[in-house]
């Protein structure tokens, strides 16, 4: 039964994400976004961690004190910003480089659709805002401009809701790589 929950789970994210991409003018983002949810490297850890609760990658991270489904999952998806890290010739560390706006654009697109999915019923738009300034904001390894970019379709989706936002990302977001 948990095999079932999972897929109808990850199915109804990726299809609110679809949504909310093509009202962003986000089509080929919306089409492939976490296509990979889907591999058996990602799947089977997700059913074997499922709750229906909140993402299953935390289940497993607590469990093995990381997570396997997380580490193929951001390497193949560049709406995360994990997947944004490179090796700073000048400092010899590995930090954070400007995403481009089409991809923070579609991370708003998931962030909206997982705060919707998991939260369900219970949902209010301020959970999008409040979990990134509570959790998220300190853990992310963002660049400035990209925690800049991302902060602000935050902001306009609280102070001016979904429609306004999307239409922003559609005329300020779409550039290319």
């Amino acid at each position: 039964m948990k095999i079932i929950k999972h897929f109808f789970t990850i199915t109804k994210h990726r299809h609110k994400v679809r949504k909310y991409c093509f009202k962003a003018g986000l089509y080929f983002q919306g089409l492939t976004h976490d296509l990979s949810k889907y591999s058996p490297q990602e799947f089977f850890l997700g059913v074997k961690y499922f709750t229906g609760k909140r993402s299953p990658i935390g289940y497993e991270r607590r469990e093995n004190g990381y997570s396997k489904a997380w580490l193929h999952h951001k390497g193949r998806n560049k709406h995360h910003p994990e997947y944004w890290i490179d090796l700073s010739i000048e400092e010899k560390e590995y930090r954070p480089i400007p995403m481009p706006l089409k991809y923070v654009g579609e991370a708003f697109c998931d962030h909206l659709a997982a705060s919707k999915v998991y939260n369900k019923k219970e949902f209010k738009p301020q959970m999008v805002l409040d979990y990134y300034y509570n959790k998220e904001q300190y853990f992310l390894p963002m660049h400035e401009e990209t925690k800049k970019a991302f902060e602000t379709l935050l902001n306009l989706y609280i102070s001016k809701g979904e429609k306004e936002t999307f239409k922003f990302i559609k005329n300020n977001y779409r550039k290319k790589v």
